[in-house]
């Protein structure tokens, strides 16, 4: 697919540049985001330029994963990175994903992530066709956790031993999020099941 721009009230979602190596590999050095995510750590220069001219690209070229680079749209800055990926479902009838997203220190606090969030989430149900969207981040990660319930993700438990780090796994929150959910139509017919009191 060819990238695809959007836009907020605030920000710009756009593909990485080459012009974004420096603003990256400064932003992965904050010791939350390889914490956190799969961002290698040490983060080197030469780890921000492969993934913002290889990977990504690549990525978006295989359907594989789509990444944005999320910007303030009043002074260009990098507020953070925003991704769909496990596209290859969407290949098949579960037609669902996963949102990721680190957030620059810098940027924190501002509602940013979750305003970044809403718009692929809009864009991933309305223009891919998504039923499903999927969020899991490790347990304990309030920051995390608190973008995608503001988002409107729903909670549906713990993972045991979901994410490896360091020599040892770890637990992992969940949680979804269907169309339906923000009132949005959606073609898949939907029998949840009965909660019992």
């Amino acid at each position: 697919m060819e990238p695809v721009h959007l836009t907020t009230e605030r920000l710009e979602l756009r593909p990485f540049t080459t012009a974004d190596v420096p603003a990256v590999h400064t932003a992965c050095q904050d010791p939350d985001i390889p914490r956190y995510t799969s961002v290698p750590s040490p983060y080197t220069t030469e780890d921000a330029r492969v993934f913002v001219e290889e990977r990504c690209p690549r990525d978006w070229d295989e359907d594989s994963a789509y990444t944005w680079g999320v910007f303030t749209r009043d002074d260009g800055r990098l507020a953070g990175s925003m991704c769909l990926v496990r596209l290859a479902y969407l290949h098949t009838p579960e037609r669902q994903a996963e949102l990721g997203y680190w957030t620059a220190k810098e940027a924190r606090g501002r509602g940013y992530t979750v305003e970044a969030a809403r718009e692929v989430i809009r864009w991933a149900f309305e223009d891919l066709g998504v039923e499903r969207l999927e969020w899991y981040a490790e347990a304990g990660n309030e920051a995390s956790r608190g973008v995608a319930l503001k988002a409107g993700f729903r909670m549906e438990g713990t993972l045991r031993s979901k994410i490896p780090y360091n020599g040892t796994r770890r637990d992992a929150w969940t949680g979804s999020l269907l169309p339906s959910d923000l009132g949005m139509p959606t073609q898949a017919l939907y029998l949840p099941f009965p909660e019992r009191g």
